[in-house]
């Protein structure tokens, strides 16, 4: 979480004990949560309103589809993959007899 361990979590909650003290820190943590939740009450809303204005083609829609390292990244793969296909020629492969020796190439090696 965050690249926070154990010890982090542990340090963080004595500082928190000592600067707010013991009787406001319960307070505190319930009105983070509340706000965690407002937060992801409205990142929900806006994802919805996103995809009923751009309608129903776009009903899958998540909003880190959206991120533009995302796009990138997926738009070069599916490009990259595309030239493979292309450049790659068809291969028939067949098995080899009992005592057959496969295929050497002096040059290769």
């Amino acid at each position: 979480m965050f690249g926070v361990g154990l010890p982090e979590m542990a340090v963080i909650a004595v500082v928190a004990v000592l600067v707010f003290g013991p009787d406001r820190l319960p307070d505190l943590a319930r009105q983070a949560g509340r706000l965690a939740r407002q937060l992801r009450t409205m990142a929900n809303s806006a994802r919805d309103d996103l995809r009923s204005e751009l309608g129903p083609e776009y009903a899958d829609l998540e909003l880190r589809d959206l991120d533009p390292r995302t796009l990138v990244r997926k738009h070069i793969l599916e490009a990259m993959d595309e030239e493979d296909d292309a450049e790659r020629p068809a291969r028939k492969s067949r098995s080899l007899a009992a005592n057959e020796l496969p295929p050497y190439d002096a040059e290769a090696t």
